[in-house]
């Protein structure tokens, strides 16, 4: 005997009406904070991400031999986001170099698809181990401090 799938697709979220959801039914129900929250071994997965605390200038280095000033937004392992005059083409290989409190870090990234005119998010391609090595010191030092005043915050709010 075999068991055949009802597909429903439908609207999700009646605050983002162009979000659409397929909800598959069969001898379970999908709860919908399920499909909501991500997963805890997607998660996990994760690369650590930080913001620093101070501005971080950035340097690109195009293939022509053209700079592009920025500065460093969010950072990690695997990427992150720049704050540029202007988007550089997606996909488009240069190189990047930052100054962090741990040393610098250069690696050779690939821009993706901008998230509006000055921000674009970009993945790493090549990062040498001991700038790898800095730039991991350097997140989870910021990641330490974060916590720290978190916990401040906490301690002293007026409740």
């Amino acid at each position: 005997m075999s068991r055949r799938r009802r597909e429903t697709w439908g609207f999700f979220a009646p605050t983002d009406p162009s979000v659409i959801f397929r909800l598959v039914i069969a001898d379970f129900t999908i709860k919908l904070t399920d499909m909501l929250s991500p997963s805890p071994q997607r998660a996990s997965g994760r690369a650590a991400r930080t913001c620093f605390a101070e501005i971080t200038p950035a340097v690109l280095r195009c293939q022509n031999g053209s700079r592009v000033m920025g500065n460093l937004q969010v950072v990690s392992l695997t990427g992150g986001l720049l704050k540029l005059p202007k988007p550089l083409r997606s996909g488009s290989r240069v190189k990047l170099m930052f100054l962090t409190r741990k040393g610098s870090v250069l690696g050779a990234v690939e821009m993706l698809n901008p998230l509006s005119w000055s921000l674009q998010p970009f993945k790493f391609v090549e990062l040498y181990d001991d700038d790898e090595e800095r730039l991991e010191a350097a997140i989870q030092a910021s990641l330490a401090k974060n916590r720290r005043d978190h916990g401040q915050v906490e301690r002293f709010r007026a409740w």
